[in-house]
């Protein structure tokens, strides 16, 4: 008993105004006892005995430490080191900033090889090994297929297990796949480049014959799938397992910012890879056979060493083994910030409680499973990043060729610009959104309003496509005619009737006139200056003003060049700033998004949930989303590669005003999608009681005794 200051209960709250309470002002007596009901498989709770001076208020349902004393016996904190090995040094790694470090790392090794050096070597990748793009295409999905396949097991079995040596697994499986994806190069041979094709009109040349048999070359398909499969192995615990890792270690405030920072580095990694990949292919494929061979990088036939790239990546993420190894299976501190955690769980009717050794056996993965795909807010956020997937993947995919065809660049140039708008734009807004939420501390609901918030923004940018179209530049055989004569979509007219032109090989050149031609032959070009750069054509039949002379400075200025025309079209710098925002705006939801699913799921489920985010992501999202892209682009050509068997391949020439038109109706499709599940998970969004309402409401105590002398005392003097 107190006296009348007050009394010191852990369950006693002010009453509300709407729960009229009688004080009475002489010998108070309220004696309230809350004993907390034992978790299952915890030990039956002591004898009452005297209260201590200050308890600790209860802990939420769904926070760990919630079932009663010596549950945070789970977060088995330790020093840094193997077994009794700890040496002093390494300790100074234990802690979160020591382990993002090395996490970081290892999603910077990710990203080069899988979206960087995967990416720039497909292309040296079908001519060394004679593969077509479909085939590639597979080796490219390879990864998303290993990823979604492994996704949820290894989130759900890895929950409770050691996560910092499931990160040691993961560097082992990409530095493995790395290291598979480079052996074709040391079992294929030398490199034989062939003879030069000649590229300007003869009659006597460029004659070839159809064959369709298959190269012995082909069965390397099959390595680069291994090597893809295992990436995507190593990849898994990354970002499901080692994200949980980073949220169970760091208060809930700054969980955030370290996210932020860890999913930052992983999409700087293709800007490397990119980088690193393109000056690897500045050298010969053979490497020591450089200084013994005749052709140089301008020459077709040559092709980089891009398999240098790939034992970098090998030698990187195995050096990342031994210290994930070294880890604790908590860092210490763990159990303290846990235990200052108040649970944010979605409450709702379907909701299901989990006690204290559920996901112990696989055997509760179903049960797990379907208790978050009956968790309406999850599913919601989960479908809204499908969608943002769907399109981020696609611009990262296309936007390339977007830029190369509607502003005339070459496909270098091109390429170039679109990496400089999309790393540091994706970059800075996973990092601006991560600092943001950190810096306000906002709590689950606010987080997703502000997801909603710049999911509306980035709406409005996408609209930038609808301006950013510009009219196609002329062409000859496709928009323009060949001096009054041949036909519209026939590249053939009398002026290279006898000139044997490949149509399957593209390499276009700008004619004095302004009109753009689809390669020296078919402009009817006979000769070339090939020291200057570009390489100068003349004699072309097919160009109109063309001087039949031995060319001077003044007069092949007249003739043709090698590349595209200059385009006309001056909406490029405003394209690429509002494209930027777009971008800064649509990655700046990605951290808040994934801090918010690690909220409104139970505290034993958050790997699980990532797990399922993951899977759902690639299958909804990475995986269509090159597809539909690439099919609406297509669904634009108006010239076709037509090989010498007859057979369709690529797509040489664009309309650009229908393209910018499809491109904008799909970002702005799944951008309302986007925008509808945000809201619609910020209006289901139900939080559990405060920790006063749980104090006094929780289900986990029970009212004993309540004795009101104070009533009595009071009903005996009315008597």
């Amino acid at each position: 008993m107190k006296s009348l200051k007050g009394i010191e209960n852990p369950a006693f709250v002010a009453s509300s105004p709407d729960t009229p309470r009688r004080v009475c002002a002489s010998s108070p007596s309220i004696e309230i006892s809350v004993l907390p009901t034992p978790a299952a498989g915890s030990p039956p709770p002591p004898a009452p005995q005297e209260p201590p001076e200050r308890p600790e208020p209860p802990q939420p349902s769904g926070v760990p430490g919630a079932s009663g004393p010596g549950s945070l016996s789970e977060y088995e904190e330790g020093p840094c080191g193997w077994g009794s090995f700890q040496p002093r040094a390494l300790q100074r790694c234990n802690t979160p900033r020591g382990f993002l470090f090395h996490y970081c790392l290892l999603a910077l090794t990710q990203g080069i090889v899988v979206n960087g050096l995967v990416n720039i070597s497909i292309s040296t990748i079908e001519k060394r090994y004679e593969l077509q793009s479909s085939l590639t295409g597979l080796i490219s999905s390879s990864y998303d297929i290993a990823f979604c396949l492994l996704s949820l097991f290894v989130s759900f079995i890895g929950e409770r297990g050691h996560k910092p040596r499931w990160l040691a697994f993961a560097s082992f499986m990409i530095g493995l796949g790395a290291l598979v994806f480079s052996l074709p190069k040391f079992f294929s041979g030398k490199y034989q480049f062939g003879s030069l094709f000649e590229d300007t009109c003869s009659t006597a040349k460029n004659k070839r014959s159809c064959s369709t048999s298959s190269s012995p070359l082909f069965y390397y398909l099959y390595v680069f799938i291994l090597g893809q499969l295992l990436l995507g192995t190593g990849g898994t615990p990354l970002y499901t397992l080692g994200t949980a890792f980073i949220d169970d270690s760091v208060p809930i405030h700054k969980s955030s910012l370290y996210i932020g920072i860890g999913y930052a580095m992983s999409i700087l990694g293709p800007a490397v890879g990119y980088v690193l990949g393109g000056q690897l292919l500045t050298l010969y494929i053979d490497v020591d056979l450089k200084h013994s061979i005749d052709i140089t990088e301008d020459d077709p036939r040559w092709l980089g060493a891009w398999w240098i790239g790939f034992l970098i990546s090998w030698l990187l993420a195995w050096s990342l083994i031994i210290p994930f190894s070294c880890f604790p299976k908590h860092l210490p501190g763990t159990a303290k910030i846990q235990e200052g955690k108040v649970s944010q769980t979605h409450q709702s009717d379907s909701f299901q409680a989990t006690d204290g050794n559920f996901g112990q056996s696989f055997k509760d993965f179903p049960a797990a499973l379907k208790n978050l795909m009956r968790n309406t807010v999850f599913m919601c956020l989960v479908l809204s990043t499908c969608s943002e997937a769907l399109i981020t993947t696609g611009f990262a995919t296309f936007l390339p060729k977007f830029i190369e065809n509607q502003f005339g660049m070459s496909s270098s140039s091109a390429a170039t610009l679109a990496g400089t708008v999309l790393i540091p734009g994706a970059a800075l807004g996973q990092i601006l959104g991560g600092i943001l939420v950190s810096k306000f501390k906002m709590t689950c609901k606010n987080i997703m309003k502000f997801a909603l918030l710049t999911s509306v923004i980035s709406l409005v940018l996408t609209f930038v496509f609808a301006y950013a179209n510009c009219e196609n530049e002329p062409f000859a055989g496709v928009s323009e005619s060949y001096n009054g004569t041949g036909e519209l979509g026939n590249l053939t007219a009398p002026c290279n009737a006898d000139c044997n032109c490949l149509r399957s090989y593209y390499y276009p050149v700008c004619g004095g006139n302004g009109v753009q031609y689809f390669s020296p032959c078919y402009a009817g070009c006979t000769q070339s200056v090939s020291k200057r750069q570009p390489k100068v054509y003349y004699n072309c039949s097919c160009i109109e003003g063309e001087i039949d002379i031995t060319p001077t400075p003044s007069s092949v200025s007249l003739e043709a060049q090698a590349g595209k025309c200059s385009s006309q079209c001056k909406n490029l710098p405003p394209f690429l700033g509002i494209f930027f925002a777009a971008i800064v705006f649509t990655f700046m939801a990605g951290t808040p998004i994934t801090v918010s699913i690690l909220r409104c799921v139970n505290q034993r489920q958050r790997s699980l949930a990532l797990g399922i985010q993951c899977t759902l992501l690639r299958l909804l999202g990475t995986i269509p989303g090159p597809i539909i892209f690439g099919s609406t682009i297509d669904s634009t050509c108006i010239l076709w590669d037509i090989n010498e068997c007859g057979s369709k391949g690529a797509c040489w020439i664009y309309n650009n005003v229908r393209m910018a038109y499809m491109l904008v109706a799909i970002s702005v499709i799944c951008k309302v999608i986007t925008v509808f599940f945000n809201g619609l998970a910020v209006f289901l969004y139900k939080p559990p009681p405060s920790v006063k309402d749980v104090a006094f409401q929780t289900q986990n105590s029970v009212l004993t005794t309540v004795s009101l002398e104070c009533d009595l005392s009071k009903a005996g003097n009315d008597g």
